[in-house]
C-alpha cells in the first residue's frame, strides 16, 4: 500500500488504514537521555513537536492557521522557575536546527538555524564615589524587548539553509523591525519583575519572510511551561506502579502527579506554510532537531570581565543532540549508543536497527511488573520499523522513503480542532472507533496534547498488532496471536494524561512559563 501522491481526503485515508485494520474493535520524552548531554544540560534537545497548525481551525479542517504547520523544539529540560539570579540563557558557543528532509532520502533539505548572543549591559550604580555594576540580570522591572533595565539582553539569528546543513546555500531572516537579530525574552523571574508575562512574551513572536517562500511565516524563542506530561520518577524506578493501575484507563490521573508540571523549557518555535516545507507531488515531510557545539573548548584559567567568558569554543561544529521521535534515545536505545544515537544523522540509522527491531523494553517491562513474558512474539518487530523508520503506508509514509528515524507529518491531512483532538493520536483514533478518526496525530507529526508515553507503551507492547491482526500494514507475523497482553496492550499508561496539561490556543501553543516568585 503506498501513499497516495495527491493531497488525499480523510475519507481515502480512513479507507486506506480500515481495510488492514478489519478486525479493530470497539511513547520524558528526551530529558537528560545520553551520558553525555547530561552534562550538557544547555544544548539538551528535550522535545520536539511538529503539526498542522489547529489555531482556529473548524471541524472541516478550514479557516484559522490551517494549511501551517508548527515546529516547536524545546531545549535545556527540567528549569526550576525560581533558578535565578543567573536564569537559563541558550548557548551562543552552539547551533540549534531543525531539519526538514521533504523527499524521502533521510537527508535534510532545508535547515532553520538558530545562534544565540548574550549582550551585557554592566548597569552600574553610584556606591559612593564608584559606578558598581550590579549582580542580577534585571535592575528594575521589564515590559518591553530589550528593556533598559534588562542587564544581559538575549538575542537570536536565524538562517534558511537549503541542501546540506553545512555546505548548503545558507540564506539569513531579517527582522522585519530592522537588522538580522531578533530579541529572547528574558525568562519569567517573576510578576514584581514583569508583571504581566503573556503580554510581554506576545512581544517577541515576528511574522517574518523566509526566503524562497511566498507565505510569510512566525517565529518565537522564548521560555515556556514544560509542556510534556510523564509520571518520571515512577517510570525510572523500575516502573514503580501497580498493574492494577497503569492497565486502567479510568484511573488516568488518579495515581500519580506529572512530575515536571512545575518545569519550564526553552522552546524554538517556527509557523511556516506547508507549500515552503513540500517538494513536488509528495505530502509528507519528516523533521527532527540537533544540536551542535564547537569540536574545542578552551577552559580559561583567568577568564577576562565579561558575560560567560570562562570557557570558548573553536574548531568544526560537531553534533551533540538530536531528536525526531519522543522516547527513542530514552528507552529504544542501548546504553552504550546513546552518545551514538545524539551524535548521528538518519541516513546512518542502520546502525541501530536491533535496538528497533529486537527491542528491550518489552522484556524488561515484562520483568519488573512481573507480567510474566508479555513481549509481543512478532520478532523481528516489523510493526515498530513501520511506525518509527518508515512511517504507515497511506498515512504519514513517503512515496520513496529510506527508513530512518525522524517525525513525519503529512501536511495533506488536515489538522483537527483541539476539542476534537485523540489523545492517542491515530492509535486511539483506531482503538475508540473515532467518527470521524484522528489521522492528525502521533505518530503522523506530534500535537502538544498527544499523550506519547501511553501511545509508546502501546506500540512497544504490541498494541499496533492486536489492532492490525495480520493486515498489510505492519505485516503478516502481527497479528493478535503475537500479542500476549492482547487488549490490554491498548490500555497501558503512565498514570497521567498528557490532555490535561496547560497550553495555549495558537501559536506558539506551549503555555506561559511557571514564574519564579508571584
Amino acid at each position: 500500500m503506498k501513499l497516495p501522491s495527491r493531497a488525499p481526503t480523510v475519507a481515502l485515508i480512513t479507507a486506506s488504514v480500515l481495510v488492514s485494520l478489519a478486525t479493530l474493535p470497539a511513547h520524558a520524552s528526551s530529558h537528560r537521555e545520553a551520558p553525555s548531554i547530561g552534562g550538557m544540560p544547555r544544548v539538551d534537545g528535550t522535545d520536539f513537536y511538529m503539526f498542522s497548525s489547529y489555531e482556529g481551525v473548524a471541524a472541516n479542517g478550514t479557516g484559522g492557521r490551517a494549511g501551517y504547520v508548527t515546529l516547536i523544539a524545546n531545549y535545556l529540560p527540567l528549569q526550576d522557575a525560581y533558578g535565578g539570579p543567573n536564569y537559563f540563557k541558550l548557548d551562543p558557543n552552539a547551533i540549534y536546527e531543525i531539519h526538514v528532509d521533504n523527499n524521502g532520502d533521510a537527508k535534510e533539505d532545508l535547515t532553520f538555524q538558530f545562534k544565540f548572543t548574550n549582550t551585557l549591559k554592566s548597569i552600574a550604580l553610584p556606591i559612593g564615589n564608584q559606578m558598581v555594576p550590579i549582580p542580577l540580570t534585571q535592575a528594575g522591572t521589564v515590559s518591553a524587548p530589550n528593556a533598559a533595565t534588562l542587564n544581559v539582553n538575549e538575542k537570536f539569528s536565524l538562517t534558511l539553509v537549503r541542501g546540506d546543513r553545512r555546505t548548503g546555500t545558507a540564506t539569513p531572516v531579517a527582522n522585519p523591525m530592522g537588522g538580522m537579530l531578533f530579541d529572547k525574552p528574558v525568562d519569567n523571574i517573576g510578576t514584581k519583575t514583569i508583571a504581566d508575562y503573556p503580554a510581554y512574551a506576545a512581544q517577541h513572536i515576528y511574522s517574518v519572510s523566509l526566503p524562497g517562500c511566498a507565505m510569510p511565516a512566525k517565529v518565537f524563542v522564548g521560555q515556556r511551561q514544560e509542556a510534556f506530561a510523564v509520571n518520571l520518577g515512577a517510570i525510572f524506578d523500575l516502573v514503580n506502579a501497580p498493574v492494577s493501575v497503569i492497565t486502567n484507563r479510568s484511573l488516568i490521573n488518579a495515581a500519580a502527579a506529572n512530575s515536571i508540571q512545575d518545569k519550564n523549557v526553552t522552546s524554538l518555535a517556527l509557523e511556516v506554510h506547508k507549500s515552503c516545507l513540500t517538494q513536488g507531488a509528495e505530502p509528507v515531510i519528516g523533521a527532527w532537531t540537533t544540536a551542535s557545539v564547537r569540536q574545542s573548548q578552551l577552559v580559561n584559567a583567568a577568564p577576562p570581565s565579561g558575560y560567560d567568558t570562562a570557557v570558548r569554543g573553536g574548531g568544526a561544529w560537531v553534533q551533540v543532540s538530536r531528536l525526531g521521535h519522543p522516547l527513542v534515545n530514552e528507552v529504544v536505545i542501548g546504553l552504550p549508543d546513546k552518545d551514538k544515537f545524539n551524535a548521528s544523522v538518519p541516513m546512518g540509522d542502520g546502525q541501530f536497527i536491533n535496538y528497533v527491531t529486537n527491542p528491550t523494553l518489552p522484556a524488561l517491562l515484562s520483568t519488573v511488573l512481573a507480567l510474566g513474558d508479555a513481549a509481543p512474539k512478532n520478532l523481528p518487530r516489523a510493526d515498530l520499523v513501520t511506525t518509527f523508520l518508515t512511517g504507515i503506508p497511506g498515512v504519514n509514509q513517503p512515496a520513496n522513503v529510506v527508513g530512518s528515524e525522524m517525525l513525519r507529518l503529512n501536511t495533506a491531512i488536515p489538522a483537527r480542532p483541539f476539542a476534537m483532538q485523540n489523545r492517542l493520536g491515530i492509535v486511539g483514533t483506531l482503538r475508540d472507533g473515532d467518527s470521524p478518526p484522528d489521522f492528525a496525530g502521533f505518530p503522523n507529526g506530534r500535537r502538544p496534547k498527544d499523550d506519547v508515553v501511553d501511545v509508546s507503551l502501546a506500540a512497544v507492547m504490541g498494541g499496533l498488532c492486536w489492532l492490525n491482526n495480520g493486515g498489510a500494514l505492519f505485516g503478516a507475523a502481527c497479528t493478535r496471536a503475537s500479542v500476549p497482553l492482547g487488549a490490554t496492550s491498548l490500555e497501558l499508561h503512565d498514570a497521567v494524561d498528557q490532555a490535561v496539561v496547560p497550553l495555549l490556543p495558537g501559536f506558539p501553543y506551549l503555555n506561559t512559563p511557571k514564574p519564579g516568585a508571584n
